[in-house]
């Protein structure tokens, strides 16, 4: 694989379609451009999906939790959870970022962890699938990822730090090109995602933040033509961000079935979409019968085959509900209130698109975000 391009990957969480041609962002030097079609799922799913060109069937990664109680890594915390009252208490905001924090440094996760709205209590029979750092080399054995892929192809390469601030990012990236000492490049950028959650649709919140990217990367591609070697600049994004327009109160719904969570069934409530495993025979009728009236539907197999999450073990569940468009499950495993904007619902929906742009042509082929590592590997 030649390296004599640099070839440089930016990517901007959560800058959509919709958003990129709005704004018409860096329309003048990145003037080859498509809309993409996003992966089945959340940031979680995505990253996954872009860093090893597999889809969640594969790579194992579709939402944080699953239903793992003969693996769940908390086994331990059964002995904890009894005394972790009152459950007010332990449900504040502040309190479980920093029992996430004591969490993952007990267990060793390099990964993003959070456990976010899920009941302390059931934990010991859940599974995190984020327990290692997933840009570092061997992040998603038994997939190999970007890191192992490019050290493989013996390429200098530099991948961001996702734990440094976005413009710490750019600047370390900008002067590694000035001085020609990379082949590769894969900057990440995480903070448009959280901005988008609170104040999508506010282009006085937005717009700022959009032009504040394209001087950034603008800086980056004065950096490689100081560099002095060819170069393609690339940005491309994960999903865009659909508006709110109404929630679904899955807890009351599931209470009145008078089925009980870790003996008739199991779930894990997304803010899009809830999954269930069936334990006992009668618990998919009920279930189903107090989602009837909620806005949304259950995945037939066809679906999750298309979507790349069927899988025989049901690892990612037996069902999956998936709410529509703009409406968030709440509330859920992920929190108490909905956010002004979320993403995560179905892909075809034109404000989860995904954006392609580059100053060169878009390779035949590139039409999904799993089609991004081919092009980043060269096996376009």
């Amino acid at each position: 694989m030649s390296k004599d391009v640099v070839k440089v990957f930016v990517f901007v969480d959560a800058l959509g379609w919709e958003q990129t041609e709005r704004y018409g962002f860096l329309r003048d030097l990145l003037p080859n451009r498509r809309k993409i079609e996003m992966q089945f799922g959340y940031s979680c799913t995505a990253i996954p999906t872009i860093l090893t060109g597999k889809r969640p069937e594969e790579h194992g990664h579709l939402a944080f939790y699953d239903w793992a109680p003969e693996k769940s890594p908390f086994r331990a915390m059964r002995f904890l959870a009894p005394f972790l009252r009152p459950r007010s208490f332990w449900r504040r905001g502040r309190v479980r970022h920093q029992l996430s924090k004591l969490i993952k440094r007990f267990y060793g996760f390099t990964g993003y962890f959070q456990l976010y709205g899920v009941p302390v209590e059931r934990l010991p029979k859940l599974d995190y699938c984020e327990k290692k750092d997933l840009f570092l080399p061997g992040g998603l054995k038994p997939v190999g990822n970007l890191a192992d892929t490019w050290a493989r192809q013996g390429m200098r390469y530099h991948i961001s730090d996702w734990h440094k601030p976005e413009e710490e990012n750019f600047r370390i990236a900008a002067d590694l090109f000035r001085k020609g000492a990379v082949d590769r490049a894969f900057v990440y950028s995480a903070a448009f995602d959280a901005l988008q959650h609170d104040n999508v649709g506010k282009d006085d919140v937005l717009r700022p933040k959009v032009e504040k990217y394209a001087e950034s990367i603008r800086a980056l591609h004065e950096a490689l033509v100081a560099g002095g070697r060819p170069f393609e600049l690339t940005v491309f994004s994960d999903h865009g961000m659909t508006p709110l327009r109404g929630t679904i109160d899955a807890p009351t719904a599931l209470a009145k079935t008078g089925l009980v969570w870790g003996e008739d069934y199991a779930s894990a409530i997304d803010s899009t979409m809830a999954r269930f495993w069936w334990l006992k025979h009668d618990a998919k009728e009920k279930v189903e019968k107090a989602f009837a009236d909620f806005p949304g539907h259950w995945l037939t197999e066809e679906e999750e085959r298309y979507h790349g999450i069927w899988r025989e073990d049901r690892k990612f569940g037996d069902g999956i509900f998936l709410a529509k468009a703009g409406v968030q499950f709440c509330p859920s495993d992920m929190g108490v209130k909905p956010l002004n904007g979320m993403h995560g619902f179905d892909p075809a929906d034109k404000d989860s698109c995904a954006a392609w742009l580059s100053t060169v042509p878009v390779p035949d082929g590139v039409s999904r975000v799993c089609d991004y590592f081919k092009v980043m590997t060269g096996q376009s």
